[in-house]
């Protein structure tokens, strides 16, 4: 069907409302018959992204072995500066972050925030590419614009196996954000008391101020799911007086 649209003079690269071309839109099954006709590889959409870009975060992995070669640079950066790796690490999948490092992906290219491959694949619980990141020489203790590292991504978002592979590393859990706030004040505003249990078994300070004087006892108390936390955290010595 595709070989039938360039017969009959389709234009390869012809682009649509959203800036995507038929190579953006490709699925790894007819991206080869696109690149044999001239498809761009560098076209960007609206949101500035190539097509390898959409393969990584769609796990088209043929798609991308297919446009890899044919690319000069694998670290192109969408328009919030995320690279192909960034949306591979999100998408968690293993195979196609193998194939981009050993492409030459940057490990640690950073988007608009400054947050790294790391940081994405922590956030969304990606143990096993935060594995193969961190093989592959990726800053554990990497911070973005707001210091948010590796590990205050995974507490926030609950991520349990990756909070204990990274304290299991030996990164700092109490390691502060810009605003002062540690893994443990955020896992407690989020109400991650499976985290919030880990961290306190691992020793993280239950009465660390942040630059406002909150303990993560005030974010648990704040938080509209942190009963659970306010309650660990009390059983595990939490200044139920401190202002």
């Amino acid at each position: 069907l595709v070989f039938l649209f360039f017969v009959t003079g389709a234009r390869v690269n012809a682009k649509d409302s959203k800036w995507l071309t038929p190579l953006h839109r490709a699925v790894a099954s007819c991206s080869e018959v696109l690149l044999k006709h001239s498809a761009d590889v560098n076209a960007r959409d609206k949101n500035w992204q190539t097509p390898l870009h959409i393969a990584a975060a769609n796990k088209a992995v043929k798609c991308a072995e297919a446009l890899v070669p044919l690319l000069s640079n694998v670290n192109v950066s969408d328009r919030a500066g995320r690279t192909a790796l960034h949306h591979a690490a999100f998408s968690g999948h293993v195979e196609m972050v193998s194939l981009l490092l050993s492409r030459g992906a940057n490990i640690n290219a950073f988007d608009k925030k400054d947050r790294r491959a790391i940081h994405w694949a922590a956030y969304m619980g990606h143990i096993e590419v935060v594995k193969l990141l961190v093989a592959h020489g990726a800053e554990v203790t990497c911070k973005d614009k707001k210091s948010y590292t590796p590990l205050h991504a995974a507490a926030s978002s609950g991520m349990i196996s990756v909070v204990k592979y990274l304290l299991d590393l030996g990164v700092d859990m109490n390691e502060p954000n810009a605003y002062g706030n540690t893994p443990l004040h955020v896992a407690c505003y989020n109400g991650q008391d499976v985290v919030v249990n880990e961290l306190i078994d691992c020793g993280a300070n239950v009465n660390q101020m942040n630059e406002k004087g909150f303990t993560p006892l005030h974010f648990a108390a704040a938080s509209t799911h942190g009963a659970l936390c306010l309650e660990l955290l009390v059983c595990n010595g939490a200044d139920v007086n401190m202002k």
